[in-house]
């Protein structure tokens, strides 16, 4: 098999092959160890997750078209299911948008407004891929969290993907 090729469909295929081992793991473990608060930047496992779910919705409706300038808060998805709803959807949201990314209009410049309401500008085919790198840093995050209590996160390291689909291919 040849490699898969180096794109924002191939990058964000693995993102949400990465985020469904992530939910995998979240479900396997007590509620209580899902909402224990246990310090550093994201207090707790459902915060990082509901972060998470949250940014790649917004993300979502930025490049839609339409302002986002909030995340969903634990609050608003208080369960494991509402934060993996709510980022099904986001991803599903990319999914439609991808195939209409071109060369020339990830090359060109993208605006949107930050959570601040600030409007801000970078490439398209950066923020694009800033959504998958946000992404693997709370992923990261999550997978430290979960060890911590005591458990064991599915890896979700590209090669690991990789080495699955090269296990798939004819």
């Amino acid at each position: 098999m040849s490699d898969p090729p180096d794109d924002v469909v191939s990058l964000y295929a693995y993102n949400v092959w990465a985020n469904a081992r992530v939910v995998a793991t979240l479900r396997e473990l007590p509620e209580s160890d899902y909402v224990k608060e246990q310090g550093g930047g994201w207090p707790s496992l459902r915060a990082t997750f509901v972060h998470l779910a949250g940014a790649t919705d917004a993300w979502a409706e930025r490049f839609s078209g339409r302002d986002a300038t909030r995340l969903a808060t634990v609050d608003e998805l208080p369960r494991l299911e509402d934060a993996a709803r709510l980022l099904l959807a986001a991803e599903a949201k990319h999914a439609r948008l991808l195939p209409g990314y071109t060369p020339e209009g990830l090359a060109g410049p993208f605006t949107w407004k930050n959570l601040k309401g600030e409007p801000k500008t970078a490439p398209f085919g950066v923020v694009v891929r800033h959504v998958v790198n946000h992404q693997t840093y709370h992923r990261g995050q999550i997978a430290a969290m979960v060890r911590r209590l005591g458990h064991a996160p599915r890896s979700t390291d590209m090669v690991v993907w990789g080495i699955e689909i090269s296990a798939r291919a004819p």
